[in-house]
C-alpha cells in the first residue's frame, strides 16, 4: 500500500481500516513544489508520530491561492507522483481547499503535523483536530531550506553563469 495516490473517500476507508487495527494516523498537508531536503525531513519527521502517513497535496489551483501567480513549479501529478515515491509517505490525497480543514474533518488522524514555522494557534485546522481529541504537532523547522530560498538559488546560479 506504500505510497498510493487516493481519493478522499478511499483514504477514509483506508484510515478507518488502519485505526481499527490499532494502527496510529498521521496526516500532514501542503504545496510540495520543488520537493527539497527540508520537505523530506518534515515527512520522515510526521512518519515517525504514527503508523500511516497521508499527505494531503495542495492541488495546482489552490496552490496557486496559496502561493501566488507562477506557482505551482512543477504540476498537481508531478508532485503527488514525487511524493507517491519516497518510503515515509503511505497514501497521497489530494485538496482543493486552500486550508486542509475539510481533510481533517473527514480523515480524523490521530496526530496532524504541520511545520515549525506554524504557531498551533494559528492553524484553522487545529479547531477540528481537538474538537475530536486529535493532537497537533509541530515538527522542526530545517533553516535555510525552502522552495522559495532554492529557486532563489537556482536564479543566482543561472544569471552568474550567464554572465
Amino acid at each position: 500500500m506504500s505510497g498510493a495516490v487516493v481519493s478522499l473517500a478511499e483514504a477514509c476507508e483506508l484510515r478507518n481500516e488502519a485505526a481499527s487495527q490499532g494502527r496510529r494516523v498521521v496526516l500532514t498537508n501542503g504545496c510540495f513544489d520543488l520537493l527539497h531536503v527540508g520537505h523530506v525531513r518534515y515527512l520522515k519527521e510526521a512518519r515517525e508520530q504514527g503508523d500511516l502517513l497521508i499527505v494531503g497535496l495542495n492541488d495546482d489551483q489552490s496552490t496557486r491561492r496559496v502561493k501566488g501567480p507562477g506557482r505551482p513549479y512543477l504540476s498537481q501529478e508531478d508532485r503527488a507522483e514525487i511524493l507517491h515515491s519516497l518510503e515515509c509517505v503511505d497514501l497521497v490525497v489530494m485538496f482543493s481547499e486552500r486550508t486542509a480543514e475539510r481533510l481533517v474533518q473527514s480523515l480524523r488522524p490521530d496526530v496532524y503535523v504541520k511545520g515549525g514555522d506554524y504557531r498551533v494557534e494559528d492553524l484553522p485546522e487545529a479547531q477540528s483536530v481537538a474538537e475530536y481529541g486529535g493532537r497537533v504537532y509541530l515538527a522542526r523547522l530545517v533553516p535555510e531550506r525552502s522552495t522559495s530560498d532554492l529557486v532563489s538559488a537556482i536564479r543566482a546560479g543561472c544569471v552568474g553563469e550567464v554572465e
